[in-house]
């Protein structure tokens, strides 16, 4: 389908009221382009472990929307937001306040990705599949796990969630219980469940996360009784301490760094005396910070995986 994009240049301080505006008359969403510096609490939302070198903040920003051609009259929006900026530049700065339109190509731009996620072998006995793909198991014993991520964080291909998996197919016992910090699409989850383990709880401080880890489950065929699902901040959620149980056979977190360092001062009491710990999600150049996290917590390493520049560690 092809989109009219609408562009505006202006300011910082008008994102407010032009977003507000906007929806006013009729625009459902908008992208916005700026320098402002990233928040700590957006910093933790962002599944990456090094974030670009900022761009000076000089104020100037850019906002889009986009109109289904047959549905839009490019005139008469371009003058309702020309109204807009007259309207609120005597309450803000609206920078270069103008406006220009373009066509963009006519794309599935939510969908297109799914094209390059493909049925993958994850562990040795272990086959992730998207939902909308068919796959023919190569071995009678092959585990099959089928994923949906939406927009969550989770298709199983990258390699520390790989790190993961591989980690929870060689120590997983029948009837373990197993708690998922950070849990995106549900993908580690599902692989403790079908591996034996006898109950999984999930959190995962994003609900959107939480909600298609829920769809991925029913996806398959694990029955609600077998997991719990949860969506807060484990590390200063006093409440979420207390619901996400103690005495796990599993800690699995594949978050960042970052998080994990201070995951790791209050992990202990989730887990059983004995219980491991895996992490990953970090960065080569994070590993001896983690190293040092797992140590100072009293954890012993029992060793560190590598998969290309990412670590994964199982402790206890």
């Amino acid at each position: 389908m092809k989109w009219i994009r609408f562009t505006l240049d202006t300011h910082t301080d008008a994102m407010d009221m032009l977003s507000y505006m906007l929806d006013e008359i009729g625009v459902e969403g908008i992208e916005i382009e700026d320098h402002v510096p990233l928040s700590e609490e957006d910093k933790k939302k962002m599944f990456v472990d090094i974030l670009p070198d900022p761009e000076e903040n000089d104020g100037t920003a850019k906002v889009h929307f986009y109109i289904e051609p047959e549905n839009c009259d490019p005139e008469k929006v371009m003058l309702q937001v020309q109204n807009i900026f007259q309207e609120i530049k005597e309450f803000c700065e609206i920078g270069k306040g103008t406006i220009s339109l373009s066509e963009t190509e006519d794309k599935d731009w939510i969908n297109n990705w799914k094209t390059f996620f493909k049925p993958f072998r994850a562990a040795d006995n272990i086959v992730i599949k998207p939902t909308w793909e068919t796959y023919e198991k190569e071995n009678e014993d092959d585990i099959l796990i089928e994923i949906d991520p939406g927009i969550a964080f989770g298709t199983g291909s990258h390699e520390t969630t790989r790190l993961c998996i591989q980690a929870l197919n060689e120590y997983i016992k029948p009837g373990d219980s197993v708690l998922d910090v950070g849990c995106g699409s549900g993908i580690l989850s599902i692989a403790a469940l079908k591996l034996g383990a006898s109950h999984a709880t999930a959190i995962d401080i994003d609900e959107t996360a939480v909600r298609t880890a829920a769809e991925n489950m029913a996806v398959n065929h694990l029955r609600p009784e077998q997991y719990t699902l949860y969506d807060g901040d484990l590390i200063t959620n006093s409440y979420l301490k207390v619901r996400a149980g103690t005495g796990h056979d599993i800690v699995v977190a594949n978050i960042l760094a970052d998080v994990i360092i201070p995951l790791t001062g209050v992990i202990r009491p989730h887990l059983k005396k004995g219980g491991l710990y895996i992490t990953s999600g970090i960065i080569d150049t994070k590993e001896d910070e983690v190293r040092q996290a797992l140590i100072d917590q009293g954890f012993e390493i029992i060793r560190v995986d590598q998969m290309k520049e990412w670590r994964c560690f199982i402790a206890r």
